[in-house]
This record gives structure tokens, sequence and C-alpha cells, in this order.
């Protein structure tokens, strides 16, 4: 999809109010599924990890609850959403989509939500003490409507949104869901698995700047058994998977309902913003659509391993032309520039180790220049600046960043580190890892098999991954090596002829 998002970001800064909008989580997840075959996980039921009991999340309901999804398509009509051309259905495994009523023309606009049905910064606050304390305390638009939503779940009936609220999953699907131990048992492969334990570690310490800057002074208006780290883990699951930049609202973030019971495909292209010349939200089909046919958004050109991470899927192996896996690059500690080569990479903002993502189609220049730095010879240390500058992707010509006597070396360091996590994969997949806990819990040992599944659909695809890029190293490097023994015994030959 185009840019449903422009400007969201895996991440949160530790501190507020500094808190940016998050950049580049294109899109955002309906019902959190693929249109491709795929493994997703539904815990809902399931006991929560510790501190997400899901005794604490009183609102919402289970994922695949038509009853609620009706309920909201009725309130949405009599409050001014017109007549659609989608209905909800439930859809694949046993899970809710919007499906065409009739045939749909591709390039025909849909949905028209009206701006009184979206929740942005700017929503009005039942309890209106909560609303005032918030914004006069300027709080950024994330943590503000997190809390927002938390204030206005809390007040069921009296809050114009709780049939919205009622229709959104009790626990969203997302790795914010996973115990540590879970992570480090399942995902210990993965890159991705670094990535969910910071927005965890970034969820929890906005929460905790809150609390300590607004909620501890104002307890009567934020009590702790309602705005607690549960309910925040909650409420950033749901705006983590669900919230939309509409640039045609000045970059307004907001919570569109209906248009987030839309479900993901990798090859749409096709994204939510507001229409001036209808007033509603709306995206454009790029293709056609028949009736009875679920009609599918894009939640952005994303990995499985950031599906996973905010949406709690896996799409089939092979079916995501976006995939990637991030493959981690270090400097060698007993190098003699070391400590020149970490000042150049501080300079561009890297570190070591540095990820870098790599598709099934190759790898990136940024990539190829970390590793011409991390082979190269004090002999070269005049170059080692452009290198770090290349690889923080500040090189506009690939002829700047081209050292062919470095070459051979450099594959095989990248190859190295392939193979190096190749066997990390292989160790989990062909059942190399420890054993899982043993439990007399039904639930528990249910919940568990189902990470499982998604830890080895997620690792099967990275893996696949890794091994061509393995391929495509050894061929190159079999290349210049023949190469150089045809150079050699030609030369051999000249010499002997000479004598």
């Amino acid at each position: 999809m185009a840019e449903v998002s422009s400007a969201f970001c895996t991440s949160f800064l530790p501190k507020f109010p500094k808190l940016p909008v998050l950049p580049n989580i294109h899109g955002f997840a309906a019902s959190g599924r693929a249109s491709h075959r795929l493994t997703r996980c539904s815990i809902s039921a399931e006991p929560m990890p510790s501190g997400t009991s899901s005794s604490t999340i009183p609102w919402g309901c289970e994922i695949e609850s038509l009853e609620s999804a009706f309920a909201l398509q009725r309130w949405l009509s009599e409050s001014g959403l017109p007549p659609q051309k989608m209905d909800i259905r439930r859809v694949d495994v046993g899970e809710r989509g919007l499906v065409a009523l009739k045939s749909i023309r591709k390039g025909e606009k849909l949905l028209f939500v009206p701006p009184s049905l979206v929740i942005t910064a700017d929503s009005e606050w039942t309890n209106t003490e909560a609303g005032y304390v918030m914004r006069n305390n300027s709080v950024p638009d994330w943590p503000l409507l997190a809390t927002y939503l938390i204030s206005e779940a809390s007040l069921r009936d009296s809050s114009r949104w709780s049939i919205y609220i009622s229709a959104l999953p009790r626990q969203p699907y997302s790795l914010l869901y996973w115990t540590r131990a879970e992570l480090d048992m399942y995902l210990v492969a993965s890159q991705i698995r670094i990535r969910a334990i910071e927005r965890d570690s970034d969820v929890t310490g906005v929460f905790n700047d809150l609390r300590a800057r607004i909620f501890s002074k104002h307890p009567t208006v934020f009590p702790e058994e309602v705005f607690n780290l549960d309910t925040f883990k909650w409420s950033f699951g749901i705006l983590f998977s669900r919230l939309v930049r509409l640039s045609a609202m000045d970059g307004k973030v907001a919570l569109v309902p209906w248009a987030d019971m839309l479900n993901h495909n990798s090859e749409v292209e096709t994204f939510l913003d507001y229409d001036k010349s209808s007033r509603g939200i709306v995206f454009s089909t790029d293709r056609v659509y028949q009736s009875g046919e679920q009609v599918f958004i894009s939640y952005g050109k994303k990995s499985n391993g950031e599906l996973l991470l905010s949406y709690g899927f896996v799409p089939k192996e092979g079916t995501n032309p976006n995939d990637s896996v991030e493959l981690s690059l270090c400097l060698k500690k007993d190098d003699k520039c070391y400590n020149e080569k970490v000042v150049a990479l501080r300079k561009h903002g890297l570190s070591t180790p540095q990820q870098f993502p790599m598709q099934i189609t190759g790898w990136s220049l940024e990539m190829m220049a970390y590793a011409y730095l991390v082979v190269s010879s004090s002999d070269m240390r005049q170059r080692f600046d452009e290198m770090a500058a290349c690889a923080a992707g500040k090189t506009k010509s690939r002829m700047e960043i081209n050292y062919p006597e470095l070459e051979e070396q450099t594959l095989q360091f990248i190859l190295d580190c392939c193979e190096s996590s190749i066997s990390k994969y292989s160790k989990f997949l062909e059942g190399g890892s420890p054993p899982d806990p043993i439990t007399t819990n039904a639930q528990e040992a249910n919940r568990r098999l189902l990470l499982k599944q998604l830890a080895v659909a997620l690792c099967t695809s990275e893996r696949r991954i890794l091994f061509r890029a393995q391929y495509i190293l050894r061929r190159r490097l079999r290349d210049i090596r023949s190469g150089e023994l045809r150079a050699l015994t030609i030369f051999n030959g000249f010499r002997k002829l000479f004598k």
C-alpha cells in the first residue's frame, strides 16, 4: 500500500513529553488477518502473560465476535455512516472481515466514514476533567489517545464510543502479549525478539512517565485500578494495530471505526485518507471485487516479523513480497582499528552490532558498506568515515563505495554471518531448543502450542531468505575464486614459457 501512515515508528523514546508520533508503521490492522493462508493465534481466551491478566481488561470482545461487530455496524449507520457496499462477515479461519455486497469496480471509492465517527487527539472526552489534565500537560498524541481509550472504555455505556470499544479485541494481536520467557524460548533466533522486548520496554516507560508526572498527582481522576500497566498495554496494542495517519487532514492520526475491520493483503496497494469532496474517510480499490469476495487493504510493506510484532499473524511462507530478515553484523573485537571504526559508526548514528534487512532478492548497499568497514585493514583508515556514512545511507552514488580488493573478504564475512544465523534457526526448527516447560493446565498448553506455531511459521520464512542469500554468496565467492585460479594458472603458464 502506499502510505496509510507516513510517520509511525516502531518504538517510543523512553521519556515523555518528547515522544514523537511513531514513524512508518504503514497501515493499520483491522482484525489482524491476511488474505493468504496464514498462521495466527487468538489467545484472548487464554491466560495472559504475567502483568497482563485478562481479568483486568473487562471491556472489548473475543476477536471472532460477530455480534459485537453487527452492533457496531448498526450504531455507525444510526450515527451517520452512509450505506455501505460491504458487510461484516466471518471469513477464512472464523474471523471477521468486510465482504462485497455487490460488484465493486477498480478505482471505486469506499467507506466514506465521516470525521464525527473518527477518534483523534481532538476528540471530546466524556470525563472532561481527565481530558483537561492531559491536554494541560501537553501529552503527545500516542499516549494521549492510549489514555483516552482507557478513560472511555472504563465509562462503559456513559461513553459515546462504548459500542465501538465493545467491538475491539479484548486482547489485541501483538507481541506485547508474549512474556519475556516466551520470546526467549520461541523467537531466540529472530531479531524481531529484540524489537518486541524494546517495544514492551518503551510502552512500560511511557506508562511509568505518565504515572509519575500526571496520574499520581490526580489519583481521583486517574485511579490506579483503571489506569495501570495492564490497561495501557491493551490500549497501546489497539493503537499499534489500528491507528492511521490521514495526510489530507494535516497528518492527523486517528482510529477509524468500521475501516479497521478491513483485512490485509500483501498484493494490495491502497490506503485510507480523508476525501475533501465527500468529507469522509475513504479508500480507492486497486482491483475488481465480485459480490461475496472479501475486500482488502494493505497494512504496509512489512516483513513477516513486523506483521507478527504489531498484528499477531504470519503470512504463509513465500506469499509476502515484502518479507525480509534482519541480519546482525558486528565489528571484530580483536580488530586493531576497532575503536576508530566504532567512532566512525557512532558519528553516523550506527552501532555494533547493527542489524540490516535482507530480502529474498538480496541485500542493501548499506549492509555491504558496513561489511566493508568490518573487514578493512588499518591502511584503509582514511576510508572508514565514508564506509560508515554509506552504511548509514548517506551516500548517493554507488560508485563511491566500491572496493574490489575487499570484495571476496567482505562476501565471506556476510556469508559467515548468514550461516551463523541459519544455525540458530535450524536449532529451533529442528528441535534443538529446550523443551517447553511441563504444564498440567490445558489452556496454558494450548497457548504455548499456538505461540510455537507462530514462531515456527516466522522462523521458517526468515530462514528461507537466509538460505537464498547463502546460495548467492557461495556462488559469487566460487566465481571470484575460480577466476583468480584461472588468472594464476595463466600467469604461471607465461612464466614457464619465458623461462
